[in-house]
């Protein structure tokens, strides 16, 4: 493809109608909605184009494509989300001009008292999470370990802050169950 048609659409040739647009005759293959499914041409009704978004509504329970971020999610969804909120607790936010990282947990960290319940109850959650996965009660134990050394240490201020900076439990947590999964066979 040459540069130029991405910037000027190519001429249709004598006879051919490639550079029209398409119309609901040109249009060829099957018509597939926002969820992967293939539609019958005959199911579309023309009044039902007119009505536009008037019949738009979610639907909230048919797992991690839609609108309920808890619904019944595949195992590589709950390992992804575990990892996605361990990261933003942990490791989301690197200090300019350093090579320090740190995450929400450190600034929520910063209310007193309050900051630390709320991260640490986020942490059990995610601790949860991997026994909801399987994981073996060795594991969970350890894992329950890091998140009670994150918060009783988190309580003592500013100390604690530095302290959930630099240990990192979440991570430490995720890596955990990483090594765990990846030795697991796969089915």
């Amino acid at each position: 493809m040459i540069d130029d048609h991405i910037l000027a659409p190519r001429k249709p040739r004598s006879g051919d109608e490639a550079g029209a647009p398409f119309s609901g005759k040109q249009a060829r293959g099957p018509i597939i909605d926002q969820d992967g499914h293939e539609i019958r041409p005959e199911a579309i009704r023309p009044e039902t184009l007119e009505q536009g978004f008037r019949e738009f509504r979610f639907d909230f329970g048919q797992g991690f494509g839609t609108a309920n971020p808890f619904g019944n999610l595949t195992r590589e969804q709950r390992i992804a989300r575990i990892e996605a909120i361990a990261r933003l607790l942990d490791v989301a936010f690197v200090v300019p001009g350093t090579n320090i990282r740190y995450g929400i947990d450190g600034l929520i960290g910063l209310i007193p008292v309050v900051g630390d319940i709320i991260t640490t109850a986020i942490s059990l959650w995610l601790v949860r999470e991997a026994r909801a996965l399987g994981a073996p009660w060795y594991l969970t134990a350890r894992m329950l370990g890091n998140v009670a050394v994150d918060g009783v240490v988190g309580i003592v201020p500013f100390a604690g802050d530095a302290f959930d900076v630099m240990f990192r439990a979440n991570m430490r947590n995720v890596r955990l169950l990483r090594r765990w999964l990846d030795k697991q066979p796969r089915v």
